[in-house]
């Protein structure tokens, strides 16, 4: 037995799943020196959904992120999550796209890639582990723990032994739901460390409540790495606490060597950042839940998706949803719910709560599963499901990725030609988000503007929801009427349906505009494409006719109920 390291999770997974991962970079840079004199194995730093909301909420470059952070970080490695063929985004991207990709991180700072596929398809992961090797980089590659009728503790242990073949230097217990038991997390990490040769790193978030216990069960069965979190940022849906895991090991065969008193200034940091993020805290995200065993929601999503049913004005059917979520996943053949496919599941059900009829309205990510876009689910998918959703389309069998045609020079030039892209990691920046990134590229994006858009009451012309900025943070007030104002009706009415109209169903943004004025539509037909929640999602044509007038383009956004085009 030898002792234990720590990754510290405060700066990538800890704010993920608490603060919706809204933390900015200036937050993080002044704190780092003090990180980096600790000791840990690592700073997780980057990736996850960091990226995405660098670019989408807070009008950041995250590779300006992580070569500011690499730059304070002299002793600590930097450690990033990255998925696999998906890299950090939803699908997955060709393999031209993949190789510069990592190699551009490593180039910028990575010096750790935790790898992973969420159906654990070593097939999804095998490119992106083989180019960080050629970078000299640690590789860890990963298991997606799950529990469901179809996965196996052997299951687990053979995925390591593939992930030992591909020359991976550790093998990381990706525990995202906190369903771990002590007695799982010992048989798995003891097998683990018999049957391989690999560091083994185990990473749960605290929602069961159990998460604690399974740790030292670990580090009973020979760990060598646990994923902690400064205890400000800790708990609920983040990692167990860094402080009180150093003082659980101390004095044991485990003893981590690191100093108490230096996490103290760390910690009284990281409360004061706490308290500047207090409006994106939710409580549910912050407390043990231990209904997670029943419908295993990842610590991330489930803040997330608390932010996205208030989006929709729908957070009063948050039960609903987290009951539906565990139906989907069987129709879906048992996937581990993590990035990409707890949104892709998660989003779904909240589409079948919402819409009032189960695959009623489906994301094109469903379709895309559906088809074996994604890799090959660990259990059958539905078939009436499959078929309701995609029809007699032909499901593939090989690795997704060999379908998709090399796509990174296009965006270059395309990106070039255009005047915002004067790099090539702009130029990942626009291939990973398309919709979003042209705007954040050519600086005409906002933090403000970036956030959820005013809400208007259309009756009477004036806005009910505001963001405010105090200090450099922007919050959402919402003003609520306290009396009531007599507002005169027209002859037809305050609320007169336009005849033809197309409206939304959700809150989200227009990425593509599939029609023009004039354009002839069949019923059925797909005339626009809404991002809403990470997800795209077909606004179809409900008549046959022709396209009068049409109110919105690409990059506009959009709520649930306004109107995008009329059709006669």
């Amino acid at each position: 037995m030898a002792k234990v390291r720590f990754t510290e999770t405060a700066l990538r997974d800890a704010h993920q799943s608490l603060l919706a991962t809204r933390m900015r970079t200036r937050d993080m840079v002044p704190i780092a020196e003090e990180m980096d004199k600790v000791g840990y194995f690592s700073i997780e730093a980057w990736g996850g959904a960091t990226f995405d909301t660098c670019i989408r909420y807070l009008n950041e470059d995250p590779w300006e992120r992580l070569r500011n952070l690499k730059s304070e970080f002299t002793r600590t490695p930097i450690q990033m999550l990255l998925r696999g063929q998906n890299l950090v985004g939803y699908k997955h991207y060709p393999d031209d796209v993949v190789t510069k990709f990592v190699e551009k991180s490593y180039e910028n700072g990575v010096d750790i890639f935790r790898v992973f596929d969420a159906l654990n398809d070593i097939r999804n992961m095998e490119k992106s582990i083989k180019v960080a090797k050629d970078q000299g980089a640690h590789v860890q590659g990963t298991i997606s723990y799950t529990i469901s009728p179809v996965h196996t503790l052997d299951d687990f242990v053979d995925l390591a032994k593939e992930l030992e073949a591909l020359d991976c230097d550790s093998v990381a217990i990706k525990d995202m739901a906190g369903l771990i038991t002590p007695s799982a997390a010992y048989d798995l990490v003891s097998k683990l460390k018999d049957e391989t040769d690999l560091l083994v790193d185990l990473h749960c978030h605290c929602t069961s409540g159990m998460t604690l216990i399974s740790y030292y069960a670990a580090c009973q069965a020979g760990v060598d790495i646990l994923d902690t979190a400064i205890s400000p940022l800790s708990w609920g849906t983040s990692q167990p606490p860094t402080e009180s895991m150093v003082a659980a090991l101390q004095g044991t065969p485990f003893d981590t060597g690191i100093d108490l008193k230096l996490l103290t200034h760390i910690k009284k940091y990281f409360e004061d950042i706490k308290e500047r993020y207090a409006t994106l805290l939710d409580p549910i995200a912050e407390s043990i839940d231990t209904d997670v065993l029943l419908y295993q929601i990842p610590g991330g999503m489930l803040s997330n998706l608390i932010s996205q049913l208030k989006e929709q004005n729908a957070l009063d059917r948050y039960n609903d949803v987290l009951e539906e979520m565990p139906r989907v996943r069987k129709d879906m053949g048992y996937p581990p719910l993590v990035t990409p496919t707890s949104q892709i599941v998660g989003i779904q059900a909240v589409m079948n709560v919402l819409g009032g009829e189960r695959y009623k309205t489906v994301s094109n990510e469903v379709k895309e599963y559906m088809k074996g876009n994604y890799g090959k689910p660990p259990a059958p998918v539905d078939k009436e499901i499959s078929k309701k959703i995609i029809g007699d389309e032909e499901v593939i069998t090989c690795r997704p990725a060999d379908l998709l045609e090399p796509e990174f020079d296009k965006f270059k030039s395309e990106g070039m030609e255009k005047g915002f892209i004067k790099s090539d990691e702009d130029a990942l920046t626009y291939a990973l988000y398309p919709p979003i990134a042209p705007k954040f590229l050519k600086g005409e994006a906002t933090e403000e503007e970036l956030k959820a858009p005013s809400i208007v009451d259309e009756q009477i012309g004036i806005p009910t929801q505001y963001n405010v900025e105090v200090d450099g943070d922007v919050f959402e007030v919402k003003i609520m009427p306290t009396g009531f104002m007599e507002v005169e009706e027209t002859e037809k009415g305050p609320f007169t349906p336009v005849e033809g109209g197309v409206f939304s169903s959700m809150q989200g943004m227009v990425i593509k505009l599939n029609v023009n004025v004039g354009d002839k539509v069949t019923e059925g037909s797909t005339i626009a494409v809404i991002e809403a929640m990470k997800m795209e999602n077909d606004i179809q044509s409900e008549i046959e006719g022709v396209v009068k007038e049409i109110f919105v383009e690409p990059g506009d956004a959009v709520s649930a109920g306004d109107i995008l085009m009329v059709i006669e």
